[in-house]
């Protein structure tokens, strides 16, 4: 962590016009994001950095790309890549607002859903800074309208939200245009294992700026309920569940049965519920951990061996049906819960026969176990939470050469959806899933339905 009183930007040796900008902005002290990023990005180092939207990284890696950048070379310096067309205009305003005290400088937004024409015309004018999504620029790269061969500055912003969304081949085909020689900016909210391996292929040395930790065991609260029987143990779960209306919730059992017996019970009583074990075909197992991955189901049933290796990190609830046989597990499950920075919830239900499972995870803990009341029966009158997304299904996947590319081209434009209202893309070998938000799922069926994908129809149907 920095110091807090070299949190001043006059502190880290901007260039002089930046400096009399950012005091004409109003910005003096540096976010705890910029404070620990900029100093390195400077000094032309390779960054990691933790941070939401809002916390200040849009700045940092814009006044560093703009620190480093030569205005009299006419030709693409800086690339910045983002997820969605909106962060892009978002990013690209914002540079365009920190580099106001530097003359002639030009920045270029290449987006898809907006006419590709244009686009080749104003790459032929040249600019220093281009701001864009990844299946966009990939395309101008293939097709030779961009030059990236002199590139010093990459910035992969919300590169989680851009695997999410299935970009890891674009960005590939994108970065091996690239000079091996540059610095690579990485900013991304969270850590899944698929970002570590990029990381640790397309960066140098990089030096890691953690914010807030996603893994604060201390913002998790344990609670623990005691029941007499297994009709009020699954009565339990529904309380909890309409009480804390969480938005993704993991309900842990022991036993393959317990696993469907409670994911039935609860579809029975109106919550978008799925059961994940070790008796589900492989493609229904792809299917589950895609829906609830991508919002379209708010629980999951599982099993402990079933979740093994989950990317499951953002989850507002865990409730442990019974209490783990293994207390390791048990830490294990509750450490799933807490969104960075955010409070999470574990529930843990027992009855008078696990008291010698309470006495170990007592110890364990270090703690005594403190028995909380359940949340009362007029709870049951609320309706169970829905979904904000739904799952649209592509009859055509990688086998089709159907790409993430194509499909968010396919849902955009005329008549469709806002980028913003499409979620995770996951492409499998003959079919591919896109979340959609649920308001906007009949208009986004519509389009693929009635529109082409690679020139050719698909057949594609909901699945909520």
């Amino acid at each position: 962590m920095s110091d807090s009183s070299n949190t001043a930007f006059s502190s880290i040796g901007l260039q002089p016009g930046l400096m009399q900008n950012l005091e004409s902005l109003g910005y003096n002290t540096m976010t705890p994001i910029q404070a620990q990023s900029l100093p390195n990005i400077i000094a032309g180092k390779d960054v990691i950095g933790q941070g939401k939207t809002g916390s200040g990284k849009t700045a940092a890696f814009g006044l560093g790309l703009l620190n480093s950048l030569d205005v009299k070379r006419f030709y693409v310096q800086s690339l910045v890549l983002c997820p969605t067309r909106e962060l892009a205009d978002q990013v690209a305003k914002e540079i365009r607002r920190l580099a106001r005290a530097i003359h002639n400088i030009k920045v270029l937004t290449l987006c898809g859903g907006m006419p590709f024409g244009p686009q080749i015309g104003s790459l032929e004018h040249g600019a220093h800074i281009v701001v864009g999504t990844p299946g966009r620029v990939e395309e101008h790269v293939r097709k030779n309208n961009l030059d990236l061969s002199k590139l010093s500055v990459l910035v992969l912003d919300e590169a989680d939200r851009m695997l999410e969304m299935g970009f890891q081949a674009a960005l590939d085909a994108i970065i091996e245009t690239m000079p091996k020689q540059r610095q690579t900016l990485l900013f991304s909210a969270t850590f899944p294992e698929e970002i570590q391996a990029i990381a640790s292929r397309i960066m140098t040395a990089p030096v890691m700026t953690q914010v807030e930790s996603t893994h604060d065991t201390s913002t998790i609260k344990q609670r623990f309920y005691k029941v007499d029987n297994d009709d009020q143990r699954l009565l339990a779960v529904r309380l909890l569940l309409l009480q804390h209306k969480p938005e993704s919730a993991v309900v842990f059992c022991n036993t393959k049965r317990e696993t469907q017996m409670v994911a039935d019970d609860l579809a029975g009583h109106g919550f978008t519920a799925l059961a994940l074990h070790g008796d589900l075909e492989q493609r229904d197992r792809d299917l589950t951990l895609v829906r609830f991955a991508n919002g379209s189901a708010t629980v999951l049933v599982a099993t402990d061996v079933a979740a093994r290796g989950l990317d499951i990190e953002s989850l507002d609830a865990v409730i442990n049906y019974h209490i783990a046989r293994d207390m390791e597990v048990h830490v294990h499950r509750i450490g799933r819960t807490g969104r960075a920075g955010a409070k999470g919830i574990a529930c843990s239900i027992y009855s008078e026969k696990e008291h010698f499972k309470l006495a170990r995870l007592e110890e364990t803990m270090g703690q005594q176990v403190v028995n909380d009341k359940l949340p009362p029966t007029s709870v049951l009158d609320y309706p169970a939470p829905k979904p904000k997304m739904a799952t649209l299904q592509i009859d055509g996947g990688k086998k089709q050469k159907v790409r993430p590319g194509d499909i968010v081209g396919g849902l955009t434009g005329e008549n469709g959806i806002a980028g913003t209202e499409i979620g995770k893309i996951s492409v499998f070998d003959n079919s591919s899933y896109v979340a959609v938000a649920l308001p906007v799922m009949k208009t986004a069926l519509n389009k693929i339905r009635d529109g082409k994908l690679k020139g050719r129809n698909f057949r594609v149907r909901a699945i909520t």
